[in-house]
C-alpha cells in the first residue's frame, strides 16, 4: 500500500527545496499546467502546504518578503500598543513558517522595544533565522531577549553615532553592524550588505513603518497582509506610504488569497513592480559596488564568524 504524504512530511520536504532540482528530489513531479506536485498520494493539508510556499522556496537564494497582521481597518495593535493577538494561531504557524524559510529576519526599533520579540521558530520545525535589529538611534535596550536569549544569531544594526557596546554587555551571539550614514540603512542597501554575509532570503516582519519603508522604496518581492475579522477602530497603523491621487495609478499586484482559520492571507508578487538590491535580483555585482559606496563596518562582539543560520 503506498503511504500517504501527510502536512508534516510535506513540511520537512519543502524546508530543503530551493531549485527545481531539489523539488525534484523531494518528491516533486510537472503538473501539467506549469507547475509542480507531489508525485505521489497526499492529504489535503499536505497539498495546501505545497501550493502555499513553493513559490517562496523557488524564489532563489536573494528574496526579500515581508509579513502584517492587521484589523479589517488596517490596524496591528491598538492605540495602546497591545498586538496580543490580532491574529489567530494558524496565522502564527504562517509566520514561523516564513522564519524557517528565510535566512534573516528584520524588525524596527519601535517592534523590539514595544514587543521584544524572540523572532525564532517554535511553531513548526526549522531553523531560527539570524535576527537583524535595525536601531540606527540605539534605542533598543541591552536588556532586551534578543540581545540576552542566546536563542539565535543576532545583528544589531545601528547608525554612526551610537556608541557601540562594550563586549561582555550582551551575549556572544550578538554582532554589531554600525553603518556610516543614514542612507547606508536604506532598504536595498541594508538587503545588499545581509547578502554579503550570506543572508540572502529576508524577512522583514516589523512593524508597520519597518515593512512601509520597505514596500514604499520597491525591495520586497513579495508580501504576505493576514487580516482578521476584527475592527479596532484606531491604533497602530499597518501599511502607510505615499500614495496615488489617481485610483488607476495604485499598485495592483498579482495575488493569492488563503484562509487561516477565521483569518484571511493575501500573497501579492511584488517582484514585477521593482528590483531590490539596487539592482535585478540576480546581479551579483550591486553588492559588491554598494561595498564601497557604504563603508559599513561590523564591530566583533562575538566570535567573529560571518552570521548564518545556525
Amino acid at each position: 500500500m503506498t503511504e500517504v504524504l501527510d502536512a508534516a512530511a510535506a513540511w520537512e520536504r519543502l524546508r530543503t527545496i530551493r531549485t527545481p532540482d531539489q523539488a525534484r528530489a523531494a518528491g516533486m513531479v510537472a503538473d501539467g499546467d506549469g507547475g509542480l506536485r507531489w508525485a505521489g498520494p497526499a492529504t489535503p493539508e499536505a497539498v495546501e502546504l505545497a501550493a502555499r510556499y513553493l513559490p517562496l522556496c523557488l524564489a532563489g537564494p536573494r528574496a526579500a518578503f515581508a509579513q502584517l497582521g492587521q484589523s479589517l481597518d488596517g490596524f496591528i495593535a491598538t492605540r495602546t500598543g497591545d498586538a496580543d493577538y490580532v491574529t489567530g494561531a494558524e496565522d502564527r504557524c504562517h509566520l514561523h513558517r516564513l522564519r524557517a524559510l528565510a535566512d534573516a529576519v528584520v524588525v524596527g526599533a519601535g517592534t523590539a522595544v514595544a514587543d521584544d520579540p524572540r523572532l525564532t521558530v517554535r511553531a513548526c520545525t526549522g531553523d531560527s533565522p539570524v535576527r537583524v535589529v535595525l536601531d540606527p538611534r540605539g534605542r533598543v535596550p541591552l536588556h532586551s531577549g534578543v540581545f540576552t536569549d542566546g536563542a539565535a544569531p543576532t545583528l544589531w544594526v545601528v547608525g554612526p553615532d551610537v556608541t557601540a557596546a562594550p563586549r561582555g554587555s550582551h551575549g556572544s551571539h550578538v554582532d554589531v553592524l554600525v553603518l556610516p550614514h543614514a542612507d547606508a540603512a536604506a532598504p536595498p542597501r541594508l538587503l545588499a550588505a545581509l547578502a554579503r554575509r550570506g543572508l540572502g532570503r529576508v524577512l522583514v516582519e516589523g512593524g508597520g513603518v519597518t515593512v512601509s519603508r520597505f514596500l514604499q522604496e520597491r525591495a520586497l518581492h513579495r508580501l504576505y497582509v493576514t487580516v482578521a475579522p476584527v475592527l479596532l477602530g484606531d491604533g497602530v497603523p499597518g501599511l502607510r506610504f505615499p500614495g496615488t491621487p489617481v485610483m488607476r495609478e495604485a499598485l495592483r499586484p498579482p495575488l493569492r488569497r488563503a484562509l487561516l482559520g477565521e483569518d484571511t492571507l493575501f500573497e501579492l508578487e511584488l517582484r514585477a513592480f521593482g528590483a531590490p538590491f539596487g539592482g535585478p535580483a540576480d546581479d551579483q555585482h550591486a553588492g559588491a559596488r554598494e561595498a564601497r559606496d557604504e563603508g559599513e563596518h561590523a564591530v566583533d562582539h562575538g566570535g567573529g564568524e560571518s552570521l548564518r543560520r545556525a
